[in-house]
C-alpha cells in the first residue's frame, strides 16, 4: 500500500478516533457533575476542539500511538473522586475499543457481502471499492486497538495511570505522581523509539485483531 493512499485512509480515522477519545472523557466527567468539559467547549466530536498537533504526527508516522489535548476537568466536583476519575479515564480507551469492535462488524459484513473470503481481500489488490472500505476498516481496527491499549499503560499522563491510581490505596499515589511532568512522557518516547513498547502492546492488539477479524 503506497504511504499516500494510506495517509487518505489515516487521517479520518485519526480524526474521529481521538476526537471520540476525548469526547467521552469530557462526557463522563460532565455527567458525574463537573461543568469544566463543557465551559471549556470540549463536549464536540469537532477534531479542531481536541487535536494535538505533535500526538497527531506520532500517530501518522507510527501508526500505533498518538495522543490530543487533554480535556480540562475537575475531580472535585465527584462525590467519589478517585472513583470518577477512573471512571473518566476508562471512558477514553473505551471508545476506542468500541469503535475497534464496531469497524471489525463492519468490514466483516463487506467480507460476506462481497462473496469473497477475508483471505482474499487481504492477499488481493486493493483497486476496487470493496475492498479499499474493507482496507480502511481493518486499518481503523488496528489503529483503535493500538490506542485502546496504549492509554491503558500505567504511566502519566496516560489513562492508565489514573485507573491505576483509583484501584491502588492512596497511599500508592506519590509513586505514580513521580512520573508525572516531562517523566512520565519522555519515557514513553524512549519506550516508542526502543521498540519496547510495541513489545508490550503488540502481542495484545494482535490476539483482539485476530478474533475481531
Amino acid at each position: 500500500m503506497s504511504t499516500i493512499y494510506e495517509l487518505l485512509l489515516l487521517i479520518p480515522v485519526l480524526l474521529l478516533s481521538l476526537s471520540l477519545h476525548e469526547f467521552m472523557h469530557g462526557y463522563i466527567s460532565y455527567k458525574l457533575g463537573d461543568p469544566t468539559p463543557k465551559s471549556q467547549g470540549r463536549l464536540t466530536l469537532n477534531p479542531l476542539a481536541h487535536l494535538d498537533p505533535i500526538g497527531s504526527l506520532v500517530l501518522i508516522l507510527t501508526r500505533r500511538f498518538g495522543w490530543a489535548k487533554p480535556v480540562p476537568i475537575n475531580p472535585n466536583y465527584y462525590k467519589n473522586p478517585r472513583r470518577g476519575m477512573m471512571l473518566v479515564s476508562l471512558a477514553g480507551p473505551g471508545s476506542n475499543f468500541f469503535l475497534a469492535a464496531l469497524f471489525a462488524l463492519i468490514a466483516r459484513v463487506i467480507v460476506f457481502f462481497s462473496s469473497a473470503s477475508l483471505y482474499q481481500l487481504q492477499a488481493a489488490g486493493y483497486g476496487n471499492l470493496v475492498q479499499t472500505f474493507f482496507v480502511f476498516f481493518q486499518l481503523a481496527v488496528i489503529i483503535n486497538l493500538s490506542l485502546g491499549f496504549f492509554n491503558l499503560l500505567p504511566v502519566p499522563p496516560l489513562d492508565g495511570s489514573k485507573i491505576l491510581m483509583g484501584i491502588l490505596p492512596p497511599k500508592f499515589d506519590k509513586y505514580i505522581r513521580k512520573l508525572e511532568g516531562p517523566y512520565g512522557m519522555v519515557l514513553l518516547l524512549l519506550l516508542a523509539y526502543t521498540g519496547i513498547l510495541w513489545s508490550i502492546i503488540g502481542p495484545l492488539v494482535n490476539t483482539i485483531y485476530g478474533i475481531l477479524l
